[in-house]
């Protein structure tokens, strides 16, 4: 996939998890929540790439994105330092950060309420604070 495609895909998982929480369907929402912030990382990591050439100078650098957790996707994507910087200057995008953390790819295999769903949608999406927002300005 490349970046423009990893972009769509999350905006489409935003919208599907839109249509799930207006039908009640709590847990496979929360997932694609989470989904989505996963596939954002991954086009900024892409951009990082094609910024960088990293690939070339750090040949594990490919297997290191293999994964679903997201402090080590903003990590393989250069954003810890500026994550770091924005959520000190703005205690709300902290906030959202920590619930969109406790999301994790096993998320799937568990029963979600409604306001973890809510709340994991409203994390990601809220403008101008949310997490999404904030990849979107990295992607």
């Amino acid at each position: 996939m490349n970046r423009a495609e990893l972009r769509q895909l999350a905006a489409d998982r935003i919208e599907d998890a839109r249509l799930l929480l207006a039908n009640d369907r709590w847990t496979a929402a929360y997932y694609l929540v989470g989904y989505a912030v996963e596939t954002a990382l991954k086009a900024c990591i892409l951009k990082f790439v094609e910024e960088t050439g990293v690939i070339f100078t750090d040949r594990k650098f490919a297997e290191k994105c293999w994964t679903h957790r997201f402090q080590d996707l903003v990590r393989q994507a250069n954003l810890e330092p500026r994550l770091g910087q924005d959520i000190s200057a703005n205690p709300n995008l902290g906030g959202y950060w920590g619930v969109v953390e406790a999301w994790s790819e096993a998320s799937r295999y568990g029963q979600k309420t409604e306001a973890e769903s809510r709340d994991m949608f409203d994390a990601v999406t809220n403008d101008p604070d949310g997490v999404l927002p904030w990849i979107q300005r990295h992607w």
